[in-house]
């Protein structure tokens, strides 16, 4: 099949949808697939046409202040100069998948949404109110809308009344570059004697809730903090250390190889995501694929990790008080071996195949 992917942005930009369109563009390929990733490139540095790990990558430029809604309607253009048996919309959140669905002429056309019903600021929520007429109209026009959790099919089916369009297939890990990880003694250095090692991966943006982690942290003697990732919520991070007087406890990181990403999710004691809305949590699931026990916010699909043992969560609103309480709750506690793999996480080559799949089925 030749197969076109639209993502508002791919590799080397990283995130959760960009790492969704990359495992499985790969993996099309090497199942003998004509893959090409449709996306945008908002500084115009990167090249316009490449080939990454055999997967075809345009770039357009795109209009996207505040790294948001990438607006490239040459992408309608070049889709409606091009054939595919395929068009794969990825993103309800930006405007490529808009554009696609407009250009998709006879191909047939999936949409991951990877919806959560909000915008990542107070203004961007607003908007997604006009908005919602122009996402009627993407779900309108697809033949199948693939959701990556349970809550985020519930919301698009409550939101878009597309039920008979829906089906769930979440993301995956490359779950061998874990294996090594969980072996007994790997992460030795977890002794009871040493200062407790807390975690966050991800964009720095005021939803994630990295801020109630700094803010509980004078309450926490004997916790410190490791963040991993960059966004436009940086700088008010890191002036929030210096106000709250934690600044020589919190280590920021960013652009790690994947490598050292990995080791850092072995060296935590414990991670934490406290965001206020996510269609599914790749770094939750890749915490817990490394053996390290996880705190999440309730109310979004990252509660779907939540067993009480592994993963445990805390109530909508989150506060400094309910995570500085929770911690230590956990470091009074005798720590336990993580069970194993979350039943939530698959590896990426049966979420490629499960997506193949339904490609046959549409086309069919």
């Amino acid at each position: 099949m030749k197969i076109a992917q639209i993502c508002p942005r791919y590799s080397p930009d990283i995130g959760g949808v960009e790492t969704h369109v990359k495992e499985i563009s790969e993996r099309l390929v090497k199942a003998g697939h004509d893959v090409e990733v449709i996306t945008t490139d908002p500084t115009g540095k990167l090249k316009k046409q490449e080939i990454i790990n055999g997967v075809k990558v345009t770039r357009f430029r795109s209009f996207a202040p505040g790294n948001a809604y990438y607006l490239a309607p040459q992408i309608y253009t070049y889709l409606k100069k091009h054939d595919y048996d395929i068009i794969h919309a990825h993103s309800y959140h930006a405007f490529p998948a808009f554009f696609a669905s407009l250009g998709r002429s006879n191909a047939k056309f999936v949409f991951t949404p990877h919806y959560h019903r909000h915008g990542h600021t107070a203004f961007r929520d607003l908007l997604h109110k006009p908005y919602r007429f122009l996402g009627k109209i993407i779900f309108s026009r697809a033949d199948s809308v693939i959701c990556v959790s349970e809550y985020e099919k519930k919301l698009v089916e409550s939101d878009f009344e597309v039920a008979a369009k829906t089906v769930k297939i979440p993301n995956g890990l490359n779950l061998k570059e874990f294996k090594d990880l969980r072996q007994p003694g790997k992460s030795s250095n977890k002794d009871a004697g040493r200062e407790k090692l807390l975690l966050y991966v991800g964009r720095l943006e005021e939803y994630k809730g990295v801020q109630y982690i700094i803010q509980s942290l004078p309450e926490l003697k004997g916790f410190r903090l490791k963040i991993i990732g960059k966004g436009p919520y940086e700088a008010e991070l890191r002036n929030m250390t210096k106000s709250f007087g934690v600044e020589e406890r919190v280590e920021w990181l960013k652009d790690l190889s994947r490598n050292k990403l990995l080791e850092c999710y072995a060296d935590a004691d414990i991670f934490l995501m406290l965001s206020s809305h996510e269609a599914y949590g790749i770094t939750v699931a890749e915490a817990l694929a490394a053996g390290t026990p996880c705190i999440v916010a309730e109310g979004s699909a990252l509660e779907e990790f939540v067993d009480g043992m592994n993963c445990i969560g805390i109530e909508n609103p989150v506060s400094k008080e309910k995570v500085a309480s929770i911690l230590m709750k956990i470091k009074k506690k005798e720590k336990k071996e993580n069970s194993g793999i979350d039943k939530n996480i698959m590896d990426w080559n049966e979420v490629s195949a499960r997506i193949e799949k339904q490609y046959i089925k549409d086309k069919n």
